[in-house]
């Protein structure tokens, strides 16, 4: 979403740097393209009057005098004042005290209320606890049955009844508390646009829920717009935060940026893909640090803890040597990376990469080739490439709708994989023992002092990522079985 912003703060960073000193001629000059730049971005201008005053005000103050490098100083500032305008510090969202926590989600239509409840109880579950889902939406046609749906997928209860919005809330909440579920979240309904039938339906709901947090859904596509939608919302019903849906859409990114500091509520979850896992907890500082072209290797590391397993990761680990690395092998690494987001994304968050991708895509379809191409092998030929002859590459292509090039250069791409491995191997276990035996021979020189055990060292297995993966492509999709519903209920499973 930032690719734009984020290059213009890149180019104003390289001319910060190569200035050196700073005067206040300069300075105005910085400030007038930081301006430029946030308003092309769509940024509210009141948003853009307050970041840029509040920048200038330290950066021609005390703040700057006496530093080496006021450039870097300038940069900092930059940065501290956009962590601030995107809400300063994470909200953390904690179960309440006396259970269930409920939560009522609003908005207007088309914002993805509906798979943003379904994100939440699936996220609220990853945090140890048992949610329950409520739809209250019924001036959407489908919006029950989608919950359902999406509900069944993450093994998430559904209450829904047809009638008036405000009496399926507060039946839904006794339900809940009857079967003691410590969470409760309300998809309420929206609407093309305000009007007063929608505030006063969201407020009975309000009402009668009492809820713990209310959420207000933004599509991060619609840009001012939704900023003064959610000064509406506020108003009646004094949100505790918001929740930016798409923010891995192609906007401009004007809501994001906007939105806390006109309505003095944080930013609390993002959306970041359709996948029911595709929600993350808001970092204002991470999010600041991705925009100005810094990255954001935190949250890359919790993407990795998260979708990295120990006992999976062992386990592929323990098979990482020249001699037992096989497809198998490859395509366990692929998924395990895959679990944690697009690669493209990935790599954005890594320092100085967001402006280079906007001139190079990420080619992710290669990888459900490669897939598809070891999904449709032999145990035998996965375990020994080195068998697939012509007439077996036909039958894999067949059997994977590629082309038989694309089996010839994946068991291509493997071999010289693996003979680097043992290059590396050799070379590495050389010196091993070439260190092992200068080790003993000065041992036998020296009396006394350190010495190294003898005998070899075990090498340190590292599982390997395979070069020249690029583009857009689709996540894995999760497999669940299909459940039919007899009748509005589900039950848990």
């Amino acid at each position: 979403m930032f690719e734009s912003l984020s290059s213009r703060f890149e180019g104003i960073f390289r001319s910060v740097r190569a200035r050196g000193r700073l005067g206040l001629e300069d300075i105005d000059e910085i400030l007038g393209e930081i301006r430029i730049a946030l308003i092309e971005a769509d940024v509210n201008l009141r948003v853009v009057r307050t970041l840029v005053d509040r920048i200038r005000d330290r950066a021609v103050g005390r703040e700057l005098s006496g530093v080496l490098n006021p450039a870097q100083q300038v940069i900092k500032i930059v940065l501290e004042e956009l962590t601030r305008v995107l809400g300063g510090e994470k909200t953390t969202v904690t179960f309440a005290s006396s259970p269930p926590t409920v939560v009522l989600l609003v908005g207007l239509q088309g914002a993805g209320k509906t798979t943003t409840a379904a994100k939440l109880a699936a996220w609220f579950k990853t945090q140890g606890g048992s949610p329950f889902l409520i739809a209250a939406d019924l001036a959407r046609p489908a919006a029950v049955e989608q919950l359902v749906t999406l509900g069944s997928r993450i093994d998430v209860s559904v209450y829904s009844s047809s009638g008036n919005p405000v009496r399926v809330a507060d039946e839904g909440l006794n339900e809940a508390v009857r079967l003691g579920h410590d969470v409760v979240i309300c998809d309420s309904a929206g609407r093309l646009a305000l009007d007063a039938q929608l505030m006063d339906e969201i407020s009975q709901i309000s009402t009668v829920l009492n809820p713990d947090y209310t959420f207000m859904v933004v599509d991060s596509l619609t840009g001012q717009d939704a900023v003064n939608v959610a000064e509406a919302f506020h108003s009646r019903l004094e949100l505790d935060g918001v929740v930016l849906t798409k923010l891995d859409g192609d906007s401009r990114g004007g809501a994001a940026l906007s939105i806390s500091e006109v309505v003095g509520r944080p930013v609390v979850f993002a959306t970041t893909g359709e996948g029911i896992q595709d929600l993350e907890i808001f970092h204002p500082d991470r999010m600041a640090s991705r925009i100005l072209g810094m990255g954001d290797v935190e949250t890359l590391i919790e993407k990795a803890e998260q979708a990295f397993r120990l006992d999976q990761t062992e386990n592929v680990i323990d098979g990482i040597t020249a001699s037992t690395f096989n497809l198998d092998d490859l395509v366990a690494q692929l998924r395990q990376l895959r679990q944690m987001g697009p690669v493209g994304n990935l790599l954005k968050m890594l320092p100085g990469i967001s402006g280079q991708m906007q001139q190079t895509e990420v080619d992710e379809s290669r990888i459900d080739r490669m897939e598809a191409i070891v999904n449709s092998m032999t145990l035998e030929e996965r375990t020994n490439p080195d068998v697939i002859g012509a007439s077996r590459r036909a039958r894999i292509a067949n059997g994977s709708g590629t082309k038989v090039e694309d089996v010839r250069q994946l068991v291509t791409q493997f071999g010289e994989m693996r003979k680097l491995m043992k290059q590396m191997d050799g070379f590495d276990g050389g010196r091993r023992d070439k260190r092992s035996r200068q080790g003993k021979k000065s041992a036998r020189k020296r009396r006394g002092g350190r010495t190294t055990p003898s005998g070899s060292i075990t090498p340190v297995k590292r599982p390997l990522a395979l070069p020249g993966l690029g583009g857009e492509g689709s996540l894995d999709k999760i497999g669940f079985p299909e459940i039919h519903n007899e009748g509005r209920f589900i039950p848990d499973s």
